[in-house]
């Protein structure tokens, strides 16, 4: 027989878990806006795509594995870097947002620096990257890294090849420290066909709530896909070491890249169960002679919904 005292319980279990799943609808809400005739071709290309439920259950999953993760950095004060790399809209963002979904900002932060300004560009190459390194107990992802060197400011001619020799030849060296200090860095490559970029360009066109990500940079890499494939390859060649290797990320079917990428990473780090204490709710102290004011309505947010 059902415990009609337990009912309330489970109502407010339901509505948090209704509520976890409308957060990641949200972020799906991010591949359905376009136009009808740009989803119907989007479509066509990925017809073996996760149904929803499949990527919802898997997701939820490897996140719970990922507070996991979290807790046993900062109960061990190890320190994790994890680089995302990748061409435009190879789907770096959509993997960040999902690991940091549910973690603690303060223990897992997100990095994407600005193009560098006149005083940084007179510094060593590597200096603005320092200051956001991890201290013990943090996770650092870098929405690109000092990669850039060997991509975008290579190809667009920002750097020069003098340039671009000192940085492979400074690169390893300077990883290879990053490791010796104790830092755990992991680096991606989020890999996508030149068809599936073009359509993802053409989806973020015709999407309003999305026309923001697309940068003159953006619009040049199409036009100059091969010197960025020649770029990048010389770029694994030369960076490729064993203290920091590099990982493909096959991002053709975006969903399938999110899950494949948190399931590595999880194999990256060899967390395990920390001692947690144990957690319970303090009574409210009640002041019989405390009386509630009442605030003016304009301090209000008013209610529209």
């Amino acid at each position: 027989m059902t415990d009609d005292t337990d009912l309330p319980g489970r109502d407010w279990l339901a509505a948090e878990l209704a509520d976890t799943l409308d957060e990641e609808y949200e972020l799906e809400l991010e591949d359905v806006v376009v136009s009808e005739e740009i989803s119907r071709i989007y479509k066509q290309h990925h017809p073996d795509a996760l149904d929803r439920a499949t990527y919802m259950h898997a997701l939820i999953r490897l996140q719970s594995e990922l507070i996991k993760l979290q807790d046993w950095v900062q109960y061990h004060k190890e320190k994790v870097v994890v680089i995302f790399e990748g061409r435009d809209s190879a789907g770096k963002g959509g993997v960040i947002k999902r690991i940091t979904q549910r973690l603690n900002p303060r223990v897992v932060r997100t990095v994407a620096l600005p193009a560098p300004s006149d005083r940084e560009k007179s510094q060593w190459y590597f200096q603005r990257y320092v200051p956001h390194l991890p201290a013990g107990g943090e996770i650092v992802l870098f929405d690109r890294s000092w990669y850039n060197r060997a991509g975008v400011e290579r190809v667009m001619g920002f750097a020069s090849e003098d340039q671009v020799a000192q940085f492979f030849h400074d690169a390893p060296e300077f990883e290879r420290m990053l490791v010796r200090s104790g830092i755990r860095l992991v680096k991606y490559w989020f890999s996508i066909t030149d068809e599936e970029q073009q359509m993802r360009f053409f989806m973020r066109i015709h999407d309003p709530m999305k026309q923001w990500k697309l940068s003159p940079m953006d619009l040049q890499s199409r036009v100059r896909w091969e010197q960025y494939t020649k770029a990048k390859e010389e770029m694994m060649a030369r960076t490729n070491i064993p203290e920091a290797p590099w990982y493909i990320v096959e991002g053709n079917d975006k969903k399938r890249a999110r899950l494949n990428c948190i399931d590595h990473l999880l194999t990256m780090v060899p967390y395990g169960p920390v001692p947690h204490e144990e957690i319970t709710l303090p009574s409210r102290v009640f002041n019989p002679d405390y009386e509630r004011q009442v605030l003016p309505r304009e301090l209000y947010v008013p209610s529209k919904y």
